[in-house]
């Protein structure tokens, strides 16, 4: 475990990569929305209001007419115009995280707006069976791929939507029902989502997202614990590679303490430490087959995750519990996809 002290020194190693715009970019430059609210919550658990608050002024100004945002931005300027749904549902996540920390009610009332827009867009992507398509591209078009981790991550950031809503008399019950017919599909319906099952994301990013707990989230994460996880060092990116990466180790962290399994989040956690550079941020990754750092690099987004994951297994702040509390109900009737599957989790080895 780490110290309430280094936890606020890695979130300081992101404040200190934040471009003078606001962004907080990857290794490489590019500011994507996505990774980009993600460092937001994680200074925020440090108390890091000033940085902040300049990024969400970045969210809100480069926010498009449809409520997305560029795929990717390099120096404030759009390289890829297509718009991911799950980059602007995480605005939704961000901004309940940020009010649950600070209690700061106009900050939350001054970016509602940003939310609703964000939300919107997401939702009019939605498919008539229930998940929503990873984006609409440069030209307006929508995709007809929908992606398990970024519907994962849509459903918490509609639940948190819903929340946000709720709080501030604002009800959006079209959101609720979203999220409830995209949980659905996320439990019952894998063939709705394009074959990622090499990456370790598309297998806990359900539980982590809130569509799947309780004894089904169990026997999920069971059923490639052994594929994807190695012990005394982390958890694998991808199967089917000798490379460890921190940023999905702590996401599954988040994961199993949302399950109330502590012993192997904690456990989890520690192994991962050894990512840790002297100065509080964190390598992206370790190849340990030719025992280097891989990529070469320190990456913000995954300080970002070590400090949400510290948060919630030390309690640090009032949003410690955001991927915990997010939970939701599927729909269960069959006749609203048409489907026969009812609730029961069902496996892509299965169709």
């Amino acid at each position: 475990m780490i110290s309430h002290a280094e936890v606020v020194r890695t979130a300081e190693s992101i404040a200190a990569i934040q471009q003078d715009d606001g962004g907080v970019p990857w290794p490489e430059g590019h500011v994507d929305a996505w990774n980009h609210v993600e460092c937001l919550m994680a200074m925020s658990v440090a108390g890091l209001g000033e940085p902040v608050r300049r990024g969400y002024a970045w969210l809100a100004r480069h926010q498009r007419p449809d409520g997305s945002w560029p795929m990717k931005l390099v120096d404030g300027v759009a390289t890829e115009q297509g718009g991911e749904t799950n980059h602007a549902a995480y605005v939704a996540a961000g901004l309940w995280h940020h009010h649950l920390v600070t209690g700061d009610q106009a900050f939350t009332e001054e970016h509602w707006p940003m939310v609703k827009a964000a939300l919107d867009y997401v939702a009019g992507l939605q498919t008539e069976r229930g998940e929503i398509v990873w984006e609409r591209d440069a030209h307006g078009v929508a995709s007809t791929l929908a992606l398990l981790t970024g519907c994962s991550s849509i459903h918490q950031g509609l639940r948190c939507g819903v929340l946000l809503a709720d709080h501030l008399g604002d009800p959006q019950p079209h959101w609720e029902l979203a999220a409830d017919r995209l949980a659905h599909v996320l439990v019952a319906h894998p063939e709705a989502f394009a074959d990622k099952s090499r990456f370790s994301m598309d297998w806990y990013y359900p539980v982590l997202g809130g569509a799947v707990r309780g004894r089904q989230a169990f026997e999920l994460l069971e059923r490639e614990w052994a594929t994807f996880v190695v012990p005394g060092l982390g958890i694998r990116c991808v199967s089917d590679q000798p490379w460890v990466t921190g940023a999905e180790t702590c996401e599954l962290v988040l994961a199993l303490d949302a399950l109330g399994d502590r012993e192997r989040a904690v456990t989890l956690f520690t192994d991962v430490q050894h990512l840790r550079h002297e100065d509080g941020a964190y390598w992206t990754g370790w190849q340990f087959a030719n025992r280097k750092h891989f990529p070469h690099e320190r990456s913000g987004y995954t300080a970002a995750a070590v400090v949400l994951a510290a948060d919630a297994l030390l309690a640090l702040t009032p949003g410690s519990g955001l991927f915990r509390d997010i939970v939701g109900t599927s729909v269960s009737d069959p006749e609203t996809c048409g489907c026969a599957a009812g609730t029961g989790l069902v496996r892509r080895d299965d169709l």
